[in-house]
């Protein structure tokens, strides 16, 4: 992440990330996220590490919080949003920028992350996610599958009220 502080009152931070969208006929892959904000449902994928290409990104993280390999099929596209956030008692003006892939399993076993920021992995219809508290991504994601937009972009569509990058 990437974090440039302006003034001693305002900190600009970039948080670049990967993320897979991973399904199996009308089932979905999720990982459930345990951190700041609480616990909710998000895709496998996360944070890219220095000088780290997206696509090796995603690919690592499912792996790290799934247990599955994975092939990625195609990229869907991307997601930008900017919002205010306060962490800490200090306002962060937080950009999250999104890349969001088809993936496939080629390989490895469905087991839970230990020790990182997912504590449980878990296939769910597609029908379900709906009603599941989950990462306002998750959303934008399925949109991408479903529709496979020209632009690679889509308005966001939140699966719950609550939104955040995940």
């Amino acid at each position: 992440m990437g974090v440039v502080r302006e003034d001693s009152a305002a900190i600009r931070e970039v948080r670049i990330g990967s993320y897979a969208v991973c399904r199996q006929g009308d089932r979905v892959l999720l990982a459930r996220f345990v951190g700041r904000g609480g616990v909710r449902w998000t895709l496998p994928g996360g944070g890219l590490d220095h000088a780290e290409d997206p696509l090796d990104a995603v690919r690592r993280e499912v792996e790290e919080e799934t247990g599955y390999h994975v092939e990625v099929d195609a990229l869907l596209g991307v997601n930008s949003q900017r919002r205010q956030v306060v962490r800490g008692g200090t306002s962060i003006d937080h950009h999250a920028f999104q890349v969001f892939y088809a993936v496939h399993i080629v390989g490895g076993e469905l087991r839970h992350e230990v020790g990182g920021s997912t504590d449980e992995a878990r296939w769910f219809d597609v029908a379900e996610v709906a009603a599941l508290d989950c990462f306002e991504l998750v959303g934008i994601a399925l949109e991408l599958d479903r529709r496979r937009p020209p632009s690679g972009r889509v308005a966001p569509q939140p699966v719950s009220v609550r939104s955040g990058d995940g």
